[in-house]
């Protein structure tokens, strides 16, 4: 376990499923990672990724693929006013519902992918995306997906 490591879950969400997931992952990794926040994305800006921390993003999709509300701010920011984020390694959880939504599935968090990769950001590992019109509960897969995902960024 890297003790000094931390884990800042940045949550985007309509009907606060992804705030679960993210809470379950900060409940069920403790093993692994010791200091885990789950940080909502309301008022959060690009700034956020100046922190020295392991970066999770976790966010649901809404409307026509938009990125949820309160994520608006953090999304904008990290389109207009761009900065180099070459020391961010990040991994992303992309909930969505292919059922209802099949054109945009997972596409509010597969935007934010591509606006951090822009800057620079290193993802680690694929895109995790959830499909809630599925059989798999969001936070069991959330979970077991994040244990694979840290092995992997820890190591």
């Amino acid at each position: 376990m890297l003790g000094a490591m931390q884990l800042k879950i940045l949550v985007g969400t309509v009907t606060g499923n992804a705030m679960s997931v993210a809470q379950a992952i900060a409940l069920s990794c403790t093993d692994l990672v010791a200091d885990i926040a789950v940080l909502p994305m309301d008022g959060l800006d690009i700034g956020v990724f100046e922190q020295d921390a392991l970066f999770l993003v976790c966010t649901s999709t809404t409307g026509a693929g938009d990125v949820p509300d309160n994520a608006q701010a953090l999304f904008a920011s990290l389109l207009n006013e761009p900065r180099y984020l070459g020391a961010v390694r990040y991994g992303l959880i992309a909930l969505g519902d292919a059922g209802a939504h099949a054109a945009t599935f997972a596409e509010g968090g597969l935007r934010f992918d591509a606006a951090l990769q822009d800057l620079g950001a290193k993802r680690i590992g694929e895109v995790f995306t959830h499909d809630a019109s599925g059989d798999e509960d969001a936070e069991t897969a959330g979970v077991d997906w994040c244990r694979a995902w840290l092995a992997q960024a820890l190591h």
